[in-house]
């Protein structure tokens, strides 16, 4: 497997091999012992899956906070997204400042988003999927959110401005200036 940091070094582009033939293809996409052999050494407790059916589906940005606080590896299973991972750290260097990467069934890559980070994707491709692990249980009482068009934070989604699709939750998050600290660094 290949680990890449991205310019937020905490987050990591994670890309299994794929060993194709005339039937198809395998990939180990999760393997404990050779991600720890590299340096990565998560514990995973709960899968998740989503489906947009829609492409510009907006979904984002999320935390959860302490005591529940949740890493995710991400990967598209079909279609694509445009995946985003937000510092909110207090204290960081990199605070407020974000990365992204494309996601998709074709690519395979993987996109690791640690604690202390927002997370939300926009789907590029209709019909996607979407799987990821989470490092703890979903919880409401530590669930998050920060309003995905949050001027502050100036994220480029690549959908055009009043065609993306949103939920009720999502549409009236608030700015991440307005928000207590959830994390501090390091």
């Amino acid at each position: 497997m290949k680990i890449e940091s991205l310019a937020i070094p905490e987050v990591k582009l994670i890309i299994p091999p794929k060993f194709g033939d005339a039937r198809g293809f395998f990939s180990e996409t999760w393997s404990a012992s050779k991600l720890k052999a590299q340096g990565f050494d998560e514990t995973f407790v709960q899968d998740n899956q989503s489906f947009s059916a829609a492409k510009g589906t907006i979904r984002g940005l999320h935390c959860q906070v302490a005591p529940s606080v949740q890493g995710k590896l991400v990967r598209v299973i079909r279609g694509a997204i445009w995946d985003v991972a937000v510092d909110i750290r207090k204290g960081s260097p990199t605070y407020g400042k974000w990365v992204a990467a494309e996601l998709s069934a074709e690519n395979w890559a993987q996109l690791w988003i640690p604690g202390g980070f927002l997370h939300g994707f926009c789907t590029i491709a209709p019909d996607t999927e979407v799987i990821y692990k989470v490092t703890a249980d979903y919880d409401k009482a530590a669930e998050r959110a920060v309003i995905w068009n949050d001027p502050d934070l100036a994220l480029p989604w690549p959908v055009a401005p009043g065609e993306e699709l949103l939920s009720d939750k999502d549409k009236i998050a608030p700015r991440l200036a307005t928000c207590e600290s959830w994390f501090t660094y390091p």
